[in-house]
C-alpha cells in the first residue's frame, strides 16, 4: 500500500533510529531520521552504549537501487 503525502502529514513518518512517528526530520536516501535522533547522532560520545544502538539502527538505511 502506498501512503499519500496527506496521510503522512497526519501521522508523521517513522524514524529509522527511534522507530517512532515524527513530523520533523531529514531524509537519508529513502529513510527518515527525526530531529531528536539527528541531534543524538551528532552529540552522543562513541563510548556511550547509546552510540552502539544508533549505529545498529542506522545500518537499516540502504542506498536505493538506480535503474537505468
Amino acid at each position: 500500500m502506498v501512503e499519500s503525502a496527506a496521510a503522512r502529514k497526519n501521522v508523521g513518518e517513522i524514524c529509522v533510529v527511534c522507530e517512532q512517528p515524527r513530523f520533523k526530520g531529514i531524509h537519508l536516501y529513502t529513510s527518515f531520521i527525526c530531529t531528536e535522533c539527528e541531534r543524538d547522532i551528532t552529540a552522543t560520545d562513541t563510548k556511550d552504549p547509546k552510540y552502539t544502538f544508533i549505529i545498529k539502527q542506522l545500518k537499516k538505511v540502504t542506498t536505493p537501487e538506480i535503474y537505468s
